[in-house]
């Protein structure tokens, strides 16, 4: 019997969809699942056909593999992944490789790299998006770990992912190498944060425009189909317009029914997490993991409502005029997602020492993926024009596109506020950029108010940067200062 490409062990959907996308392309690959007659069923089911392997046994699944063997694993996160690197680590010879294609934190990943390197493996952390569609007919993938192993695993990444068209007519996949150790899944991270904001946004238009304007989902529908065919052209912009079309077994917009409290399973949170442990302002992505939990206290929002009082919505102005300005304020806003996504790279960068390739993400996440859009061209342009460009702001294109988007986002965030209506992502995008296009801010006031109560020192605008300073506010309590200048 021919010797397999690949292991992939978990045979949930991404699982089952990325083997038959791999046999698509000519791998053959074998598979294992812990739950057996999963095995079984597979085969007899959507891989009837196929030249797909059936393992009832890691042993066997090993066995059935080409040197350098590669396992690839599709299991939750956590502790499963662990759990199985432990089982196949008897079973595999140095050089041989072990993928963890699930939604795991980058630390694990960077954890397990080094481990499987100590014992004369090689890991693989991809990140791999598109949801279900996506894993069946092309994803994108965003591999890091273990240098050595991307030639080995490159040939199949590539073929399986999604392609974007070139000006030239060719095609690239949207995939490449990220970086070493837990890069490819930090990538991934930022990527789902960047979602939670992108999908926050479009619920902010879609707020507006069913409690300001009245519009029904049906009204609704094209508005968000001519955004589709403009600047804000997205799958996440796609799907929300079949989703206001979208009808019940009644006739009427299923969307009117669903309950307005949102889950989340955490990588926006992680997202979060990172930026407030290296100082990055990711307003947007705070927001919208900040959002959803507001909207998950429904009993507790249902008795406020009746208590608390605020205006009511009812916007009677120009209908038109208005949705124009919508349309521009989440494309602005939008720009200080990825802005701030891409602060958030640069910072990991030199915190874990990876060499990003920025324009490179911006590629992968052009197609297969839940935030492609047409849009990430421009940041690929943004980068490829100025690879050290140390902030999207200051790209020609953005600059232009925030010039010309400010009085319509600012229109819209002021009616959200005069009306009543809560636009947390667009007010703090808003925010952000006012902020980082200052250059005088509050924070003076902030520090000399720190070294008041806690002798934190301060470093003044008439003496080098680097130079700190204490002053006896109260006029007791002598010269002393903090031993240590901290960031709090």
């Amino acid at each position: 019997m021919s010797k397999a490409d690949i292991g992939l062990i978990g045979l949930a959907v991404m699982g089952q969809n990325l083997v038959l996308n791999m046999d698509d392309h000519g791998f053959t690959v074998a598979v294992f699942n812990r739950t057996l007659s999963k095995v079984d069923d597979f085969l007899a089911g959507p891989a009837r056909g196929t030249k797909v392997i059936g393992a009832h046994s890691l042993e066997e699944l090993v066995a059935s593999l080409k040197q350098p063997r590669r396992v690839m694993l599709m299991v939750q996160a956590g502790k499963p992944v662990d759990d199985f690197i432990e089982r196949l680590l008897p079973l595999l010879d140095p050089g041989d490789i072990i993928i963890d294609g699930g939604n795991s934190n980058y630390n694990d990943s960077i954890r397990r790299s080094a481990y499987l390197e100590s014992k004369g493996l090689l890991f693989v952390g991809a990140g791999v998006s598109g949801g279900e569609e996506g894993a069946r007919r092309g994803p994108s993938i965003m591999p890091g770990g273990s240098p050595a192993a991307w030639p080995q695993v490159k040939p199949i990444f590539q073929s399986i992912a999604a392609k974007v068209t070139r000006p030239d007519g060719g095609e690239d996949p949207c995939c490449d190498w990220v970086g070493q150790d837990g890069a490819g899944h930090y990538v991934k991270m930022v990527h789902n944060g960047i979602e939670y904001g992108d999908m926050q946004l479009i619920g902010e238009a879609y707020h507006l425009m069913r409690d300001g304007l009245g519009m029904t989902p049906d009204e609704m529908q094209p508005v968000f189909a001519a955004w589709n065919s403009g600047k804000l052209d997205s799958y996440l912009i796609e799907i929300t317009r079949d989703i206001l079309g979208h009808k019940d077994d009644d006739g009427l917009p299923l969307l009117d029914k669903i309950l307005d409290a949102a889950e989340q399973k955490g990588t926006g949170k992680w997202t979060g997490i990172s930026a407030l442990d290296m100082g990055i302002p990711l307003t947007m992505v705070v927001e919208a993991v900040l959002a959803r939990g507001l909207s998950a206290l429904k009993d507790e929002r249902m008795a406020a409502s009746k208590l608390l009082s605020g205006p009511n919505p009812r916007f009677s102005g120009d209908r038109q005029g208005f949705l124009a300005d919508l349309e521009e304020a989440v494309y602005a806003s939008k720009i200080i997602s990825y802005t701030q996504g891409y602060m958030l790279f640069r910072a990991a960068a030199r915190e874990y020492r990876w060499d990003l390739n920025y324009g490179g993400i911006a590629l992968m996440w052009r197609g297969g993926c839940i935030i492609r859009s047409a849009f990430l061209g421009r940041i690929k342009e943004a980068y490829d024009h100025d690879p050290a460009l140390p902030n999207l702001l200051l790209d020609p294109y953005f600059k232009a596109q925030m010039s010309s988007a400010q009085p319509a986002w600012r229109r819209v965030v002021a009616e959200a506020v005069l009306q009543g209506i809560p636009v947390p992502a667009m007010s703090s995008a808003l925010a952000f950029f006012d902020g980082y296009r200052s250059e005088s801010l509050p924070a003076n006031l902030l520090q000399a108010q720190r070294d008041y109560f806690g002798a934190h020192t301060y470093q003044r605008l008439d003496r080098p940067r680097g130079e700190y300073f204490h002053t006896n506010w109260t006029g007791h309590g002598g010269g002393v200062t903090s031993s240590v200048w901290k960031k709090d």
